[in-house]
């Protein structure tokens, strides 16, 4: 194989892969959801949909401030 073969194919061979990895390279938006637009978009069994009031954990913060602390270097 001559030398321009292999190098037009390999320039081809590249410019596909540049072409397939920049379609598929999505990078997704930051969009905030409503509880509306979360009705609607994730549909719950019958069995769930009423409302249930969710209490705070009140260890969030010291749990919080753990996770924080073992984040830091040691050195």
């Amino acid at each position: 194989m001559k030398l321009q073969i292999a190098r037009g194919l390999f320039l081809i061979c590249a410019l596909a892969v540049c072409t397939a990895a920049a379609a598929a390279w999505e990078e997704p938006r930051t969009i905030v959801f409503s509880k509306a637009e979360a009705a609607r978009q994730c549909a719950l069994p019958r069995v769930v949909k009423q409302e249930v009031a969710v209490q705070p954990d009140q260890d969030l913060l010291l749990f919080l401030f753990g996770m924080r602390q073992g984040l830091r270097s040691q050195g």
